[in-house]
């Protein structure tokens, strides 16, 4: 059954003012076209919705049952509409994104803070988590999607992924840990030294699981962290060596507090990407902040 918004709408303003020359004048219409296009509903819905009087309408028991849909869907439709000041800039609602650490300081962070300037009333809310527990809350409609860091490993629908940008880890330790005149370390030359590792909870975890795994290795860091924020102070103190993505150790290979260690084969890259369930629709200011990072990403 197809029938048209506007006998909807004509039904919830009757509804809501509970009188139809109210209600025509707030449409900027007329009482006999009301009434015209509120039997022509009842028609189509092969029930009586309301019962008029001198005194205005009443909804009657099909009608209420209509009406609190009606009245959900239209307001829904108002608060949409008020997102928009005049011209249509956007002043007001939020999002919620799912980030990790490496999405968030390998690609995030800057846009989010060009969003943040161009539209400051949208409020950003941004939970640091690991991939894992990302994915576990856009399932579950806590957040609007996901930035984070994945291999190249398909997702299964409802999840839909589109890619950012690359990412690609450096091997870090303190200065003076590893001898400097060492030539590239092969990863089994890495058992020598203490490795520092996300935890197993972590996508990271699992994509050097995998990596070893197709060396012939086996994958037991002897310290487990659950942020890469914790990773690179204890690499810094001394405590072993890590996998840490290039741009989250560029301040600290800048200033010295780490060196980056020469591989004999190098990482493979990952991906920093976006994550939608495609289930759900996105809310206004969580569309443009998506608009956003695919044109920052250029994808």
């Amino acid at each position: 059954m197809a029938v048209r918004y506007e006998y909807y709408r004509c039904f919830y303003y009757a509804a809501k003012y509970q009188n139809l020359t109210q209600a025509a004048a707030a449409l900027q219409t007329s009482q006999p076209n009301m009434t015209r296009i509120l039997r022509s509903l009842e028609r189509e819905l092969g029930c009586r919705l309301m019962l008029r009087s001198n005194r205005g309408v009443t909804l009657t028991e099909e009608g209420e049952r209509l009406y609190a849909h009606v009245a959900a869907a239209f307001e829904e439709l108002r608060l949409g509409e008020e997102l928009f000041a005049p011209g249509g800039a956007l002043r007001g609602g939020s999002v919620h994104v799912g980030a990790s650490a490496s999405a968030l300081h390998g690609f995030l962070l800057p846009v989010l803070g060009r969003f943040h300037r161009a539209y400051p009333e949208v409020r950003l809310k941004i939970r640091n988590s690991s991939a894992p527990q990302a994915l576990h809350a856009l399932r579950r409609g806590q957040i609007d999607f996901a930035v984070v860091t994945m291999a190249e490993e398909p997702l299964q629908p409802p999840f839909r992924r589109t890619d950012l940008t690359s990412l690609r880890d450096v091997l870090i330790a303190a200065p003076g840990l590893v001898p400097p005149d060492r030539g590239p370390l092969a990863l089994e030359e890495l058992e020598r030294y203490p490795l520092i590792s996300l935890s197993r909870s972590t996508a990271t975890f699992a994509f050097y699981s995998a990596l070893y795994r197709r060396r012939g290795l086996v994958f037991d860091p002897d310290m487990e962290v659950d942020t890469a924020d914790l990773l690179l102070p204890m690499v810094e103190h001394g405590l072993g060596v890590g996998f840490l993505p290039e741009s989250f150790a560029r301040p600290a290979l800048a200033a010295g507090t780490v060196a980056a260690l020469p591989l004999a084969e190098p990482i493979p890259p990952r991906s920093i990407c976006l994550v939608q369930d495609t289930r759900t629709s996105l809310t206004a200011p969580a569309r443009l902040l998506r608009q956003t990072l695919l044109e920052s990403a250029g994808a």
